[in-house]
């Protein structure tokens, strides 16, 4: 990539492949698999050219899992988590931190305070890894990762990947996903130039829009707009942006707005993932309920601080659900309450829909099939966007 930058003044640009599966080698923090150690040199060369990362697909989610996030309530979505590609080696529980989004997320802040620089300050997209030449990966439109798993009466209780150590069934692929991008202009140009600086998101398949900005001075009206850009932009920067050097008594804000896919779900909830570096140089994460649907009906539990399920009001038989609780669209302005100025530190935001129909329960229906109790028939749909990161004294 660097002899073709120098020889032809091109740019280039890698987005990293999904890492789930590569038991523990994606994000490494002492040497990578080729044995070489991870020195400033490496960590210049994934932060240049690696961009952006492939947080969702067919092959499982990439977020982050329920042994990284204990106490993230969304965190057991979509998980392959057996083994690596062809599951000739099994994974272990100490190989996950290594392959999930927001523990590299982490990671790099902490090699960044080692090194002078963070090899893992990428964006988030979703991509479908599709083998067919098809884009079909929603859930109502799942024609499968290759064409041995195209709709079929049988592929949901198939075997995808057998050996003897492990098997991944047909009806564990993940109907996902997509990459959105905020690009000035419908250009070629223009939407590599958007990915360059991160100003991405990922979903799981539904097309929704999602604005995310980071500054000093949002404030609670800025969310009163029909064009929240116009002010993001304005007073902050937007996903894939950088915070610096917190004015004195200053916490960072954020401008956040989800709109629905207009064939899709309504929306449950935004959270805001923060990830920091703390004073003793251990990694942290806290996960934000920002914004929420049926607010007049659903309260913060003053003990757990959580806030009750959305419901759900998918009819599994027939494959369909109502748009009866849900929102149609959130925006809030949200304020970091635990912001200590001389912490690294990233803030994402997640985007989750209400329950809907999971691509096994169409199959069912369409095939007058029965699958087995195992099987999940329902699904919460998601986005994720790029972080917007602080670093102190900049």
């Amino acid at each position: 990539m660097a002899a073709y930058e120098k020889k032809t003044g091109g740019d280039v640009l890698a987005i990293a492949h999904n890492g789930n599966l590569s038991n523990g080698r994606m994000f490494p923090i002492i040497e990578s698999f080729t044995g070489k150690p991870i020195d400033y040199e490496y960590a210049r060369n994934r932060a240049r050219w690696e961009r952006l990362y492939e947080a969702t697909q067919i092959k499982g989610d990439g977020e982050t899992h329920p042994f990284l996030s204990p106490n993230d309530e969304f965190a057991d979505f979509e998980r392959w988590d057996k083994g690596n590609l062809d599951l000739s080696e099994l994974k272990k529980p100490e190989m996950l931190e290594f392959e999930h989004a927001r523990s590299a997320l982490k990671n790099g802040l902490k090699i960044e305070q080692q090194l002078g620089i963070n090899p893992y300050k990428f964006g988030m997209i979703g991509s479908t890894d599709a083998h067919t030449g098809l884009a079909a990966v929603e859930e109502e439109n799942f024609f499968g990762k290759t064409s041995s798993s195209e709709p079929s009466l049988t592929r949901a209780n198939h075997p995808f990947v057998k050996t003897e150590k492990a098997t991944i069934m047909g009806w564990e692929q993940t109907a996902s996903g997509y990459a959105a991008v905020w690009a000035t202009e419908n250009t070629r140009e223009s939407l590599f130039d958007a990915m360059e600086r991160r100003e991405t998101y990922a979903t799981t398949g539904p097309r929704m829009i999602v604005r995310f900005f980071g500054g000093w001075e949002f404030d609670a009206k800025d969310a009163q707009t029909r064009n929240p850009a116009v002010i993001g932009y304005t007073k902050g920067v937007p996903m894939g942006g950088d915070l610096s050097a917190a004015p004195s008594g200053k916490s960072p804000t954020f401008l956040v707005a989800a709109l629905k896919d207009p064939i899709s779900a309504n929306l449950d909830r935004i959270q805001i993932i923060k990830g920091w570096l703390d004073a003793k140089g251990k990694v942290q994460e806290k996960v934000y309920d920002v914004v929420w649907s049926d607010t007049g009906k659903r309260k913060t539990d003053p003990e757990t601080g959580k806030i009750p399920p959305v419901g759900n009001t998918v009819d599994v038989q027939n494959a369909i659900w109502t748009n009866t609780i849900g929102d149609p669209e959130l925006i809030t302005v949200w304020k970091d309450p635990d912001f200590n100025p001389k912490h690294r530190a990233f803030y994402y935001a997640r985007v989750i829909e209400i329950p809907t129909p999971r691509w096994t329960a169409y199959d069912a229906k369409r095939f007058g099939i029965e699958l087995s109790k195992e099987v999940p028939m329902t699904t919460q749909e998601r986005a994720y966007t790029s972080p917007i990161w602080y670093t102190p004294g900049k």
